[in-house]
């Protein structure tokens, strides 16, 4: 504002200073409509947005998404979502997985135990608990459903699946290790962890 208010005597007293001041005026004038239209962008996002993640996550946006493949076969493809796109622990989040193929939910709900144990050491009365909910929560899938992980700001975990909640777990230690399987930095898939972080 001030280089700004520095050249208006200039501008008010010579023609070339007037020349300035009408592409000055212009400029600041194209920014204004560029400012709307990034605004109008910005709510379409927001409007798209799946009624799960908009509930849950304030000012949700993107943070990053990849597919993960097995092999040569795309299982799915996840979707990270953090208010305004910034993820942090602190606040509340959403990892949005869009299957690729058909899969059982004992399977999901085994595979996800198995990575939490990798994690750090996990007692087997907790993981057999821990597995026993997920089973219930996870429903077999197939090629176009959508399953969805909330982790709220007081460590909850709420699962939707295909827009409908499911179940939710209220525990913060399995909330962080849920979700950790993707985001932690002890996860077994490194570079998809920075593909979701918007990191790479």
């Amino acid at each position: 504002m001030r280089y700004i208010g520095a050249l208006l005597p200039y501008q008010l007293n010579s023609k070339a200073g007037l020349n300035i001041n009408s592409t000055l005026l212009r400029v600041l004038a194209v920014m204004g409509v560029l400012s709307c239209m990034a605004v109008t962008d910005k709510s379409m996002a927001q409007d798209t947005l799946p009624e799960e993640i908009q509930d849950n996550v304030p000012n949700a946006a993107l943070v990053g998404e990849d597919m993960f493949t097995y092999y040569f076969w795309d299982v799915y493809l996840a979707s990270l979502y953090a208010p305004n796109g910034r993820y942090n622990t602190e606040d509340a989040f959403a990892l949005r997985l869009k299957y690729q193929r058909d899969l059982e939910g004992k399977k999901i709900a085994q595979r996800s135990i198995d990575e939490m144990k990798k994690q750090s050491s996990l007692s087997q009365e907790q993981a057999k608990a821990w597995l026993s909910k997920m089973e219930s929560i996870f429903p077999d899938v197939s090629d176009g459903d959508v399953l969805t992980g909330v982790a709220t700001k007081n460590g909850t975990s709420v699962f939707y699946f295909n827009g409908e909640k499911v179940d939710s777990v209220e525990d913060a230690d399995f909330t962080t290790r849920f979700f950790n399987i993707w985001l932690g930095e002890s996860t077994s898939e490194p570079k998809f962890r920075k593909a979701l972080l918007g990191e790479s």
